[in-house]
């Protein structure tokens, strides 16, 4: 029997998945998020409901996983008010869930969104690699300019997820190439996020997670493997997870580059009060480590993820550990994903998809737990 949480905050009724308007998922990722509200119901001693309709209201209280970071007005609709109410995160402007946010632009006088932030763009400056974000085909050319001289740079679409939709040039011509098959108005509505490319590079994954009154932190590795279409493509994490917030990690045994990273992320979720109205229950950070084209290492923030993501069903059997034995105070998880026709997982993991996805070929998804620890390892 799954140890639960016996006091809580706030008390809903059921946990549901709701999927946004117009929502797109393999159906590896259903299964995975659906995975992810088994075990939060487990954890929170409650049922779980089909699929938030917004339209019937049957659950006007549930504990919602929404597919996508909400927007303020979605979240209201939905009676979301706090991060007690959710597992993922609440932003107040369509530019504030994408990679835009995270580079400055190319001058004051640049064009952006109204929403868009440029306080917070300075606040995390020194915590992500040099790059920019480019709202027009002009602000492009003059951010390759200036990044050229650290080598090749990477091009990526704000809204774009799995790693895809990145492109690597080394040349004005190529970014020209580019730019003739980017659709004006995606320039406009979400920009364009220039920066240097890292080669060889690693990603990193930290994080924090707040369900009720357990919260956990976490540092750790993400996997990158070649699709079924031989794209590579983010592949699972394996995370070190401390019992307790941020200041968690500060306890843990880290080598100077895992605690520079963790520097990094902290500071730019911390960075994250620069847009009113911004909350959430699941703060996960990608950071890069590498080097550019000129041999110089580097290490900063990529993106932010403030839904339901990739190791979200590591975070989840970490937590549900740590809810039933007090003792546990570090975990190590794995979240896995391989193409093609994989082998037999280990007896001890949780499947989240075994077979052949219509849309994405065959994989296999799973989640184990690999060591526990009763004191800080």
């Amino acid at each position: 029997m799954v140890g639960t949480i016996t006091q809580t905050r706030k008390l809903l009724p059921a946990v549901s998945v709701y999927f946004s308007p117009g929502a797109s998922l393999y159906s590896h990722e259903k299964a995975a998020i659906a995975d992810v509200a088994t075990m939060i119901a487990k954890l929170k001693g409650c049922t779980i409901a089909s699929p938030f309709d917004l339209s019937s209201q049957t659950f006007n209280r549930a504990y919602l996983i929404p597919d996508e970071t909400l927007l303020a007005e979605e979240a209201a609709a939905l009676n979301i008010a706090s991060e007690d109410d959710l597992f993922g995160g609440v932003v107040p402007c369509c530019v504030a869930r994408t990679k835009a946010i995270t580079h400055h632009l190319v001058g004051g006088c640049a064009a952006r969104p109204v929403h868009w932030s440029p306080v917070f763009a300075d606040r995390v400056r020194s915590v992500v690699p040099p790059g920019y974000t480019a709202f027009t085909a002009e602000d492009a050319r003059i951010a390759t300019s200036r990044l050229l001289k650290f080598g090749t740079i990477r091009l990526k679409m704000p809204l774009a997820c799995r790693g895809t939709d990145q492109t690597v040039i080394g040349s004005m011509r190529e970014l020209d190439r580019f730019l003739k098959r980017m659709p004006p108005k995606e320039f406009v509505e979400t920009g364009l996020v220039i920066e240097v490319n890292l080669r060889p590079v690693t990603t990193l994954s930290i994080g924090q997670v707040t369900i009720d009154n357990l919260t956990i932190a976490y540092h750790g590795l993400q996997r990158t493997v070649a699709n079924n279409r031989g794209q590579l493509v983010y592949g699972g994490s394996h995370l070190i997870c401390a019992r307790g917030g941020w200041d968690a990690l500060d306890r843990l045994p880290l080598d100077g580059a895992r605690r520079l990273a963790v520097v990094q992320a902290r500071s730019y979720d911390q960075a994250t009060s620069e847009y009113h109205g911004f909350l959430a229950s699941r703060r996960n950070y990608d950071v890069g480590q590498g080097l550019d084209g000129k041999g110089q290492w580097r290490s900063g923030v990529f993106e932010a993820s403030w839904r339901s993501g990739g190791a979200s069903t590591a975070e989840l059997m970490a937590m549900l550990a740590f809810a039933a034995d007090p003792t546990l105070q570090v975990l190590e998880v794995s979240a896995v994903k391989e193409f093609g026709q994989a082998g037999t997982p280990p007896g001890n993991a949780m499947i989240h998809f075994k077979g052949d996805d219509p849309e994405d070929g065959p994989i296999l998804r799973y989640t184990l737990v690999t060591r526990k620890f009763r004191q800080v390892a």
